[in-house]
């Protein structure tokens, strides 16, 4: 199938709602957070969910589809950073070599608060992370599950820092497609796309058979999976949440250029 009718997407359950019965029209590639950006540039897929940060850095060959994203609610419950100690104690940090967004903004919050460890990048292992550091940032699947095992090692919920010092959501991952792809396609894609999420939002049978293959996936009770899609991440880019992003990019990324949105035929 050609890359023009390939979409990419986080191989983490943070996505299965936008993608639970994608048309036989289309294939999905799956992947983690940072390599999505390379096959996307690459032209192995059409579109694909890449962390914030990746955007920032290729902002020039990238446009983003508009209202969807990555969205973390006043929580996100998984982007966790781990330890045994306080953090502001802790001497070093080891950091998931898979996302750029979550270890950009742990470095930006712990800067806020004055706090200056080492950071070493690691495999994303929890236990071999926290032999050889103080603390240790974990995202996705892994990091609810961890959650789960080990609540009191739960030291801080990154996008609940964030809003409290921002007052917006924090967006960890946008929907992105190269500038010189074929337009009409892209905003093809992004209806699916869309359609799929609200079917998700909308029709209960849906969403308890979306949370059912989820929840089977983490190997998680489904009550947790329903709370984390209900309460903790969002796939739809609202006005706050573009605020988010905007903040994040420029604060955080030092982006000094607007955004540009590839939105509906009829906008």
């Amino acid at each position: 199938m050609s890359w023009e009718r390939v979409l990419g997407r986080v191989s983490f359950i943070n996505c299965d709602p936008v993608f639970h019965s994608i048309d036989e029209g289309w294939d999905v590639l799956s992947a983690p957070p940072s390599w999505l950006t390379g096959h996307l540039l690459r032209r192995d897929c059409i579109t694909a969910p890449i962390p914030t940060a990746d955007y920032a850095n290729h902002q020039e060959k990238l446009d983003l589809i508009s209202d969807i994203g990555i969205v973390g609610r006043e929580k996100v419950g998984s982007v966790l950073l781990f330890g045994n100690r306080p953090i502001d104690s802790m001497r070093d940090i080891a950091l998931p070599s898979d996302s750029s967004t979550s270890s950009m903004l742990l470095r930006w919050l712990l800067n806020e608060r004055g706090v200056d460890p080492k950071f070493v990048e690691m495999g994303p292992d929890l236990d071999s992370m926290l032999e050889e550091c103080d603390g240790a940032l974990i995202i996705g699947d892994r990091a609810i599950s961890a959650a789960n095992s080990n609540p009191s090692m739960v030291l801080m919920d990154l996008a609940k820092e964030w809003i409290e010092i921002t007052g917006f959501p924090m967006v960890f991952g946008v929907f992105a497609a190269r500038r010189d792809s074929q337009i009409s396609l892209v905003r093809e894609a992004r209806e699916v796309m869309l359609e799929q999420y609200y079917s998700f939002l909308e029709d209960e049978q849906v969403r308890q058979s979306v949370i059912s293959t989820s929840s089977q996936k983490i190997n998680l009770p489904p009550d947790r999976v329903s709370a984390y899609f209900e309460d903790e991440v969002s796939n739809i880019l609202d006005e706050d949440s573009i605020k988010g992003l905007e903040t994040f990019l420029v604060n955080v990324c030092g982006v000094d250029s607007e955004i540009s949105w590839i939105v509906s035929q009829s906008e």
